[in-house]
C-alpha cells in the first residue's frame, strides 16, 4: 500500500448548490438529508469513500449565507470550521446559475485564510445547460478564484464523477487510510435518522415552516427481530407552525413519518417503528440555550 492516497476534502458552497447529494451520489448510500430547499445541511458531516488505492474523506458543509438569526451564524461557523486541516477545498457552485452574493462571500473567505489547502472549482449541474452558458458562467465563477482548476459534472446524473474523483485523489498526499474500508460516515444512525426526519419534514411543509423546525431524537431502542423503536419530537417556533405539522386530523404528521420511516428502513436494513409528536419552543433559533439544546453550540 505504498501509493496509498488518503485525506480530507471539503466541500464549500452556498446552500442549495448539491453538496449532500454530491456526498450522497458518490458514495453510492444515503448518509446526508437532501431537499430541494435550502439549508437542509445543517452540520458537518464525513462522507468516506474507500477504493483500492485510496480514502478520500468529504466533509459536507452547511451553506455559507448572510444569516438572519442565530442559528444561520452556526451553519456559517461550521462551515468555517470545517477548512481547518484539510487537504483539499472543493468550493462548489450551480453551474446552472452566475455567481451571487453568497459565492461572493466563499470567495472573499477563501481569500483571507491563513493557511488555505489546495483548492477546486466544481461546476454542479452540469446536465441543466447547453454549453454556451456553461462556459458564460465558468468564466464568471473562475474570476472568483482565478488560480484554481475547474472541473464540471452533475451530481445526480454521475456525468464527470469519475473525472472529479481522479482529479481529486492526485492532489492527495501519499499515506494510509484513516478509517476502517466499510465505513462511510461519521454519524451514529440515531443521528442520521434525525436527519432523515427533518428531510421528510422539508419536503412536505410550506414555507414558513420548514427551517423553523427542529429534531430531538427521545428514543431509539433495538427490538431484536422485531427491528427499531424510534421516538423523535419535532419542535416549531410559533402555535400556528405546530397545527400546519400535525395537519388535519394528524394527517401532515403521519406523511412525514411514513416517508422518514422508508428512509431509515432504507439506510439501516431493517424495519423501523417511528413515533413523532410536535412541540412548541418559541423562536429557538435565536435562543442559544434552545440552540444548545438541539446540539448547535455557537463559539462566541
Amino acid at each position: 500500500m505504498t501509493d496509498f492516497r488518503s485525506g480530507f476534502i471539503a466541500i464549500l458552497g452556498k446552500p442549495n448548490v448539491g453538496k449532500s447529494t454530491l456526498v450522497n451520489t458518490l458514495l453510492g448510500q444515503k448518509i446526508a438529508a437532501v431537499s430541494p430547499r435550502p439549508q437542509t445541511t445543517r452540520r458537518r458531516q464525513l462522507g468516506i469513500l474507500t477504493t483500492t488505492n485510496s480514502q478520500l474523506v468529504f466533509v459536507d458543509t452547511p451553506g455559507v449565507h448572510t444569516p438572519r438569526h442565530k442559528l444561520g451564524q452556526f451553519f456559517n461557523q461550521e462551515a468555517e470550521e470545517a477548512l481547518e486541516g484539510v487537504d483539499i477545498i472543493l468550493f462548489l457552485v450551480d453551474a446552472s446559475t452566475e455567481p451571487d452574493e453568497d459565492d461572493q462571500r466563499i470567495a472573499s473567505l477563501l481569500s483571507k485564510l491563513r493557511r488555505r489547502p489546495d483548492l477546486m472549482l466544481g461546476l454542479n449541474k452540469l446536465d441543466l445547460l447547453p454549453v454556451e452558458v456553461l462556459e458564460r458562467h465558468r468564466v464568471a465563477y473562475q474570476a472568483l478564484v482565478p488560480d484554481a482548476p475547474v472541473l464540471a459534472f452533475s451530481a445526480t446524473s454521475r456525468l464527470g464523477l469519475d473525472e472529479l474523483i481522479a482529479a481529486l485523489t492526485a492532489r492527495l498526499p501519499v499515506r494510509p487510510p484513516e478509517f476502517p474500508e466499510e465505513q462511510l460516515t461519521d454519524l451514529y444512525e440515531r443521528e442520521i435518522a434525525a436527519e432523515l426526519i427533518r428531510e421528510a419534514a422539508l419536503i412536505f411543509l410550506r414555507d414558513e415552516v420548514p427551517h423553523a423546525l427542529a429534531v430531538r431524537m427521545d428514543e431509539f431502542t433495538e427490538r431484536g427481530e422485531e427491528g427499531a423503536f424510534i421516538a423523535a419530537t419535532l419542535f416549531v417556533e410559533r402555535d400556528s407552525q405546530k397545527g400546519i405539522v400535525i395537519g388535519e386530523g394528524g394527517a401532515m404528521l403521519k406523511k412525514i413519518g411514513s416517508a422518514a420511516r422508508k428512509e431509515i428502513e432504507a439506510m439501516s436494513g431493517r424495519k423501523v417503528f417511528l413515533e413523532l409528536r410536535v412541540k412548541l419552543s418559541k423562536n429557538w433559533r435565536d435562543n442559544e440555550d434552545a440552540l444548545r439544546r438541539f446540539g448547535y453550540k455557537i463559539k462566541k
